[in-house]
């Protein structure tokens, strides 16, 4: 019995019998000068393309920081070589402005204008959390007579300008003797006054599934229960976005503090740094430059630590799988 000898036809082949294309080429051609000058050129216009990009990027971002850079190297130079001066560096780097900053101004320490700002700060966070997620909540869990007409009043003053109630609050909080205290600045805070933030809070609690509700009431628990043991938890990154924002605005806070506080020691960080500005003396650009790159940092390591939430409470989704 003789031997069978199987010829196997070469791999080209076979891909051509089948149908494939050869990975060398069309068919059992391979590719030739042409195909691969066409591939470098295609490669060379996306390496063309990406280096337009990060370069166009680049400059944006140079432009975008570039004021940040300037106050923070202002802070550095004499008040001499701050107005009318774009550079960066100067010859004249000291640390005197700081000193000048932190001596404070008009007799009131740097450490009683930031203490002022920490309070109206920190004590916005508490009222806007406080008020913000109990009216949330009852929008969005309880239903009561009224609710959706309530729910749009209170949207409708998102699009009512701060300046047309400022004179009515100013003549209220004055006749109450308010005036010069943290009360006017605090109290909208405590009330629920900050519509942003309980439409926020709202639109996060309407995710979360209202069978967590019934459960919780089919074991006796009532409004208070949910509230607190259920709600709460689940709110947390709408909590922290709120509570970053509201401190962000109130330290930033210029106009409020300007109308209701007239003595210096009540100002907080925004209206002391006014005061290094005067029309009819010499104004210290300097000291008020160092006082801006103080007065940035407890934002910036606020925004820092807690920014990895912003994200989960604007895009309002309470559970993950």
């Amino acid at each position: 019995m003789s031997d069978t000898h199987i010829v196997t036809p070469p791999l080209s082949a076979q891909a051509a019998a089948a149908g494939v294309p050869s990975p060398t080429g069309n068919g059992n051609r391979p590719a030739g000068p042409v195909d691969t000058s066409l591939r470098q050129a295609a490669r060379r216009r996306r390496g063309v393309r990406s280096v337009g990009f990060h370069a166009f990027m680049v400059i944006c971002t140079i432009v975008v920081l570039y004021p940040a850079a300037w106050m923070l190297m202002s802070s550095f130079k004499p008040s001499n070589e701050i107005i009318g001066n774009i550079s960066l560096w100067s010859d004249n780097l000291s640390l005197s402005n700081f000193a000048t900053a932190l001596s404070g101004i008009g007799g009131v320490g740097f450490w009683t204008f930031f203490g002022n700002s920490m309070i109206l700060a920190v004590a916005s966070v508490v009222g806007v959390i406080l008020s913000s997620t109990v009216a949330a909540y009852a929008f969005a869990r309880i239903d009561f007579p009224g609710r959706g007409i309530f729910f749009a009043i209170m949207i409708g003053t998102l699009l009512l300008p701060f300046h047309v109630v400022i004179i009515p609050q100013y003549i209220m909080f004055n006749e109450l003797g308010m005036v010069n205290t943290f009360i006017p600045l605090l109290a909208p805070k405590f009330l629920a006054g900050e519509a942003f933030f309980v439409f926020l809070m709202v639109q996060f609690m309407r995710n979360l599934p209202r069978e967590l509700d019934e459960a919780a009431r089919i074991d006796g628990a009532g409004h208070g229960r949910i509230f607190g043991s259920i709600m709460l938890p689940l709110m947390r990154p709408a909590i922290i976005t709120s509570s970053i924002f509201a401190f962000i605005w109130s330290w930033n806070d210029f106009l409020g503090p300007l109308l209701y506080l007239k003595k210096p020691d009540l100002y907080p960080l925004p209206i002391a740094l006014r005061l290094y500005v005067d029309q009819t003396s010499v104004s210290d650009y300097g000291a008020q430059m160092a006082m801006a790159v103080l007065a940035l940092l407890p934002v910036m390591i606020f925004f820092i630590l807690f920014q990895r939430y912003i994200v989960d409470g604007v895009a309002t989704q309470g559970l993950k799988g």
